[in-house]
């Protein structure tokens, strides 16, 4: 990759790198002035532009469909502020937190749950004294079994920041896993540096990194070289990939990332269905059709490929899975549907 190559982060930009026309300059514009944009060269290189589908550029290209919201469509769509005790901490569930370190990213993509608060125009970080409070509520809930960190994407910071909070978080007795979002392995892989990694490390804990990944050549050469470094430096590597119209809604799309991510030592976790977040409606796919895809899954490709499809329920309540049912009731026992499509009696 040309190092002279910077992240386009505007519209100009985008136009003079012949990822938008003219004709769209207008209305895209506007959509810049709501959402943040920043496509960084190693994502930038895997659009096809001879494709006008490309789901690559699907992702993270403005489209004038985001100023289209639905009433459906909600500023905070899975309820974080519902659940914020103090500046920076969602508590949702009993044993765990989100610890949201910083509202940048390195790329904004353009379906983000999180999109009407992430952003350059945001606070980058959090203060020295709100990071303070809020490990201080990590501290004072002896509950807290987990601490997942997220944003914006926390790698964005400089090693000597993460080194910090994992310092501080590697000091709490009761917090036995730390969990880091991102998207850097695929968005800036040379990012993902030994200092970095080292960085990442908290003593006596079990640091899991989840990697955001939607389509099979986001794993490019660079990106598995990156998650290469992490896997061989212990740091355990979880996928996250969320479903999205266009560019992982087909059978043949979904086995292909799945294997990709396997292939790449990154275990798939969560499937997620599309939040309701505003100007997203154009890049969901229907509930069925998730379940449908999970079908073509079981059974036709490794155990491991397979991730738990859930939804996040708006309004703050939490993660339910919406994967299909293989299992019913029949007089007084079960039918259960194999791969095939076969039902077969069960007395047990």
């Amino acid at each position: 990759m040309d190092a002279r190559i910077q992240t386009l982060r505007n519209i100009t930009q985008l136009a003079e790198s012949g990822f938008v026309t003219s004709e769209e300059r207008a209305a895209l514009e506007k959509v810049a002035a709501r959402y943040a944009v920043a496509l960084p060269p190693t994502l930038a290189a895997l659009i096809d532009r001879d494709d006008a589908n490309d789901p690559i550029a699907r992702q993270f290209v403005p489209g004038a469909a985001e100023l289209v919201t639905q009433p459906e469509e909600l500023a905070d769509p899975i309820g974080d502020d519902a659940h914020s005790p103090v500046e920076g901490i969602v508590h949702r569930y009993p044993d765990r937190v989100l610890l949201k370190l910083t509202h940048v990213c390195a790329v904004y993509c353009r379906f983000c749950f999180r999109r009407e608060m992430v952003g350059p125009d945001k606070p980058n970080a959090l203060s020295p004294q709100a990071l303070n409070a809020a490990i201080d509520y990590i501290r004072g809930n002896s509950a807290i079994w987990e601490v997942i960190l997220t944003g914006g994407d926390p790698l964005i910071l400089s090693p000597r920041r993460l080194r910090a909070v994992m310092q501080e978080l590697a000091a709490i007795d009761h917090v036995k896993v730390v969990r880091i979002h991102t998207r850097m392995p695929i968005a800036e892989p040379s990012r993902i540096t030994p200092d970095l990694i080292r960085a990442l490390k908290a003593l006596r804990k079990a640091v899991y990194v989840a990697v955001h990944v939607n389509h099979a050549r986001e794993l490019s050469e660079e990106a598995r070289a990156a998650c290469a470094r992490m896997a061989d430096a212990g740091l355990a590597l979880v996928g996250q990939s969320v479903l999205l119209k266009g560019v992982n809604d087909t059978p043949d799309a979904m086995r292909d990332l799945m294997r990709a991510c396997v292939e790449s030592r990154i275990k798939p976790y969560y499937l997620h269905h599309g939040d309701l977040a505003p100007g997203t409606s154009h890049m969901r796919t229907d509930i069925a059709t998730g379940q449908a895809l999970m079908r073509e899954l079981r059974g036709h490709v490794s155990g491991l490929c397979q991730p738990s499809y859930v939804l996040d329920i708006p309004g703050g309540h939490g993660k339910s899975p919406v994967g299909p049912n293989y299992l019913e009731t029949v007089d007084g026992g079960y039918e259960i549907e194999d791969f095939n499509g076969t039902r077969h009696a069960y007395r047990g």
